[in-house]
């Protein structure tokens, strides 16, 4: 399994990855990890929150559905969602072929004090023990 370590992860199986700032806001792009991914199976079925949605860490975003069961997806950031990824409404199985790129889920605005808002988060080898302990 691939956990790239240009990014933080939640417990909960979320990556986030911070795109860039613009003010005094940092833009973080969201998805589900490849461990995720694959423990869900084939999946079929995406559904995002609306952009412009105010989101809290810990709250669910959606859910992804796949031929085995139906997950919640949770923010792993506070803020406001700026995009959501429309491709996945007509392609939702690209989750599963490129967990970290094109099948990102949704971009979350959060105004930021000048750090990174996913600093808290989980490293890429805090993730990988967290998976290997379950």
């Amino acid at each position: 399994m691939a956990t790239p370590d240009d990014r933080r992860y939640t417990e909960q199986h979320e990556w986030a990855l911070v795109q860039g700032t613009e003010g005094a806001s940092t833009v973080v792009r969201v998805g589900i990890t490849d461990h995720a991914q694959d423990a869900l199976g084939d999946i079929v079925f995406v559904q995002l929150p609306e952009v412009g949605a105010e989101v809290a860490p810990g709250t669910a975003i959606g859910e992804v559905e796949s031929t085995k069961s139906v997950s919640d997806v949770y923010s792993p950031v506070p803020g406001v969602v700026s995009a959501v990824n429309e491709a996945l409404t007509d392609a939702p199985e690209t989750v599963n072929s490129d967990p970290y790129g094109a099948g990102w889920l949704i971009e979350v605005t959060v105004q930021a004090d000048g750090g990174d808002p996913t600093a808290e988060l989980l490293d890429a080898a805090a993730y990988e023990a967290v998976v290997s302990a379950s």
